[in-house]
């Protein structure tokens, strides 16, 4: 556990969802939820050549949570970062957001909130009232003295929201008796596509890295009818693949060129992605996807600096909102480990730290099927929708698909 001056440490890990007020905080808090996922990703981005999977929803919930016991200057950079105007909005934003995401029928989508606290020790009756009834939060006493026993605890919990995807979030030696808090989130998906692959038509193909080198992958085939677009601003292909509750997508971005996927993460970096799938059409596409199963541990800590969030990692942080006690509090430690598999049946994500959108397209019918063959770096991002916008739950950038256990 890094010591600063004498600071007491909060730890926040997060694992790698006409208008009413609610729908109004709702509908900023996923606005700002998009802008957090693209200036995260472009951060997380400029490690070339890697694979990239995270959950924005889960790190922006969680930080939202944190934001609710911030005052002064740590609020105002909570509230720069998080892209809204103020707390209440995150609070009111995110209560409306859990129930409708733990509410959608036909998948398995869980996101659950937990704040630990060392024992004996009290929150502000307003925090606790924010975290309980705003981010529908367990709140639980623990002995961070033992740091063996309460590393198992919060790690049982992880595995049991996450359907024991993600494991050993945390270390013994992270927990010490300088730590007064821990605040998680744990979102879980599970769905079947709508419209399934066929296991016979899965076969061994080439992928290629770049211009140059390839890997063999398992290569999911079908041809189906399926939203999709080519766009020009991009140069590259959209596509949508829906689950069995049509509001869940996966989208995929792929880039019209081999090398192409640099060029498309920089036109990303000026796209709303709540508004990725506008003015597409559903002719017929034959698609060709990798099998692929990855998973990705973070540590969020120089990101979010990057973002502005900087000072709430030093002893000049304001956390009074939070504890009972007189204690300062800052930032030690934020980790965030994200798990995606994507096989013939469907998609299995999870991270520990998402619309029926009307489409704005022409239905046009084409003599000839579109093509869509991911046999380069791609993008996806794991989506809910609803009429009036698009819930960005999970991101994430392929570039080996190979990391496989099949």
């Amino acid at each position: 556990m890094l010591f600063r001056l004498g600071f007491f440490h909060l730890l926040i890990l997060t694992q790698s969802t006409a208008m009413s007020s609610d729908d109004n905080t709702l509908s900023a808090v996923l606005q700002g939820n998009a802008l957090f996922t693209r200036n995260a990703y472009q951060i997380f981005a400029e490690e070339k050549g890697k694979n990239i999977f995270f959950s924005p929803i889960s790190i922006h919930s969680i930080l939202s949570l944190a934001a609710q016991g911030a005052k002064g200057d740590s609020q105002k950079a909570f509230i720069k970062a998080l892209q809204v105007s103020d707390i209440q909005t995150l609070a009111s934003g995110y209560q409306s957001a859990m129930k409708k995401l733990n509410s959608i029928e036909d998948v398995t989508l869980l996101m659950a909130n937990k704040v630990y606290v060392k024992q004996s020790y009290l929150l502000q009756d307003e925090f606790k009232s924010k975290a309980v009834d705003y981010f529908l939060s367990e709140v639980q006493n623990i002995d961070f003295t033992k740091n063996i026993d309460a590393a198992k605890t919060i790690n049982n919990w992880v595995e049991g929201k996450t359907n024991s995807k993600i494991k050993d979030l945390i270390q013994p030696d992270d927990l010490d008796d300088y730590t007064r808090l821990i605040l998680i989130n744990a979102i879980y998906f599970k769905g079947k596509w709508a419209e399934p692959f066929d296991r016979k038509s899965t076969k061994t193909e080439k992928f290629y890295l770049n211009k140059t080198d390839t890997i063999d992958v398992q290569m999911m085939h079908t041809k189906k009818k399926f939203y999709f677009k080519n766009d020009e601003a991009l140069d590259a292909k959209v596509l949508e693949l829906p689950y069995t509750n049509r509001d869940l997508s996966m989208i995929v971005i792929l880039p019209n060129q081999i090398d192409g996927i640099d060029d498309l993460e920089a036109k990303l970096a000026k796209t709303d992605l709540t508004k990725i799938t506008e003015n597409m059409y559903r002719p017929d596409v034959i698609v060709a996807l990798p099998k692929f199963k990855i998973e990705t541990t973070i540590d969020l800590e120089e990101p979010l600096k990057k973002m502005g969030l900087d000072v709430v990692f030093t002893e000049n942080a304001d956390f009074s909102g939070m504890l009972k006690s007189p204690e300062p509090l800052c930032i030690s430690k934020v980790i965030h480990k994200a798990f995606i598999e994507v096989n013939e049946e469907g998609a299995e994500a999870a991270a520990a730290t998402a619309v029926s959108m009307v489409y704005l397209c022409a239905f046009i019918e084409t003599s000839d099927p579109e093509k869509f063959v991911v046999d380069r770096p791609f993008m996806v991002l794991l989506t809910t929708a609803d009429e009036k916008t698009r819930y960005v739950l999970f991101a994430g950038k392929i570039t080996n698909p190979v990391n496989l256990d099949y």
